[in-house]
């Protein structure tokens, strides 16, 4: 941490002083780069098949191979199903089987359950299990994953597009202003929700075809912001002072101007991450977001809806959404105190 500090700027560092003074939002990217990381983790971690299986001498890793049955002294060319107990005593016999933490992937039905589904929380499904005899803190592992890689990726690519769109708009002002203007007053009342249930009817979703929908609609939040930016900084003197001596219109946009914009997008990057979340929650939570089947959090939402009788099942979904949130946000206000100038490390003004 302190080579990395020493390589900045003095401004940066003083804005990396003042996020790590700024304790809850320090503390909370920690544990969210925590948990992120070991939901990257996942097939390693909650997974129907062994790690590492010894056999007759031989190692195999079937959490990255699929191997038959024949392998282990079966009797079908077909793939391997290591929780049936006739292969667990083939390969006990001449061997040793490695599992992962948790003995069933997302989609994993327990067919052993002592309760009807959705099951309450046992030794087996510390979560318990949903309505299909799933296991419930598996499909949260997955769904964690899939809701931060889908923010991560939405915010990252409707951040590029708002920064370029609003940088044309305020460097130049003018008719590209004028028209970029009108065309976001337009593009921006157009009713999302009701384009999403649509195109569902025509193409099945998933989560490519998610992140493009959202991005064609995610891009303008950020325009204002780096069109105000620009419209202040191309007036100032250092810009005329570039322009005048013949510097192109991309050098100074990109190496003069687009510094003091990125400033306010750093800003607003935790709270895009948030709102993508949440979008991509709702969407699943109404039925139009992934695929059935797979792992979300807004399905599990919807689970707990349908399902009352099942409390794990929202208190569940409410704890992790709420944790999940709740640590972006204050990462997000760290952020927005650390690019603040009026404040000093400490959050005070």
């Amino acid at each position: 941490m302190a080579l990395l500090r020493d390589r900045l700027s003095p401004l940066n560092q003083r804005r990396w002083d003042a996020f790590r003074a700024h304790r809850r939002g320090w503390w909370s990217l920690w544990i969210f780069l925590v948990l992120f990381g070991v939901t990257l983790f996942a097939e390693l971690i909650a997974n129907e098949r062994p790690l590492l299986v010894a056999y007759d001498g031989g190692l195999y890793v079937p959490v990255l191979v699929d191997y038959p049955e024949t392998t282990f002294g079966g009797e079908f060319e077909t793939a391997t199903n290591y929780r049936d107990s006739y292969v667990q005593e083939l390969i006990g016999a001449k061997g040793w089987i490695l599992w992962p933490p948790i003995r069933f992937s997302y989609d994993t039905i327990n067919y052993q359950l002592e309760q009807p589904a959705p099951s309450p929380p046992t030794s087996e499904n510390l979560l318990g299990t949903d309505d299909q005899g799933r296991d419930v803190l598996a499909r949260v592992i997955y769904g964690f994953r899939i809701s931060v890689l889908f923010g991560l990726a939405l915010t990252i690519a409707s951040s590029v597009i708002g920064v370029a769109v609003g940088a044309l708009q305020g460097y130049y002002g003018g008719r590209v202003d004028l028209a970029g203007q009108r065309f976001l007053e337009i593009w921006s009342g157009l009713p999302v929700l009701f384009l999403l249930i649509i195109l569902s009817s025509f193409v099945q979703p998933n989560f490519w075809w998610l992140l493009g929908i959202m991005l064609l609609f995610s891009w303008t939040s950020l325009v204002d912001v780096v069109r105000a930016e620009f419209l202040r900084g191309r007036n100032l003197e250092y810009v005329r002072a570039a322009r005048a001596l013949g510097v192109p219109d991309r050098t100074i946009m990109f190496r003069h101007i687009l510094p003091n914009a990125m400033v306010s997008t750093f800003t607003f990057a935790p709270f895009i991450l948030t709102g993508s979340i949440t979008t991509l929650t709702a969407l699943d939570f109404l039925g139009f977001g992934l695929p059935p089947g797979a792992p979300s959090l807004g399905e599990l939402t919807a689970q707990a809806k349908n399902n009352l009788q099942a409390p794990w099942l929202g208190i569940t979904a409410f704890v992790v959404l709420s944790l999940m949130l709740t640590l972006l946000v204050f990462v997000g206000e760290a952020l927005r105190d650390a690019f603040d100038p009026r404040r000093q490390p400490g959050g005070s003004r």
